[in-house]
């Protein structure tokens, strides 16, 4: 399949935007080199901008820092301390979507720029479309299925401590999970 991005894509032209009843935005991190510890960002919203070609499109959305939920309370107070989300001083991950190309007819390649803790880099996204259907209110929505991975000391979160054993107390790299479901605005 040609990765042009000039490729129509199986969403249909208009502007949508994320459902957060229906949406999660989540992460998984190793926790000693043998726990995995997931979370979620429970305050969030995107756009999704699909013209009559990929090359129009454009994807944006945004998470609340504040907003991030591990089952753990004091866990979460450290996460949106200066160690990790510094959510205090930057309240807000933003993505902005600079490229996005066709792998196959419901699989696409998600490029754009993450602001994470005061950083700018570039992210790469896989996206899964589910599919499209109305809703029993007549509302047209679209289901995606985006993961991804980072580094946290690329977005200047160094926090960390040495085990006896060598493993690190939290991993550097971070799964992303997001499952998304969008509504066409009118």
């Amino acid at each position: 399949m040609s990765t042009s991005t000039a490729t129509t894509t199986v969403v249909p032209t208009g502007t949508w935007a994320v459902d957060r009843a229906h949406s999660k935005v989540g992460f998984a991190v190793k926790h000693m080199g043998i726990a995995t510890v997931r979370g979620e960002f429970t305050d969030f919203e995107g756009t999704l901008e699909i013209g009559a070609s990929l090359a129009d499109a454009k994807i944006r959305g945004t998470v609340k820092a504040a907003s991030v939920d591990t089952n753990e309370e004091q866990r979460d107070a450290h996460l949106r301390s200066a160690d990790f989300f510094n959510a205090e001083t930057h309240p807000e991950l933003v993505f902005e979507s600079t490229r996005i190309e066709a792998i196959d007819d419901e699989t696409f390649r998600i490029t754009g720029n993450l602001t994470l803790n005061g950083v700018t880099n570039e992210l790469v996204l896989d996206a899964e479309v589910n599919g499209v259907d109305i809703d029993p209110y007549g509302n047209e929505k679209v289901g995606l299925e985006v993961t991804s991975q980072l580094s946290r000391g690329d977005y200047g979160m160094k926090f960390n401590q040495a085990l006896g054993s060598g493993n690190m107390l939290v991993a550097d790299k971070v799964k992303l999970v997001l499952d998304i479901s969008a509504a066409k605005q009118a």
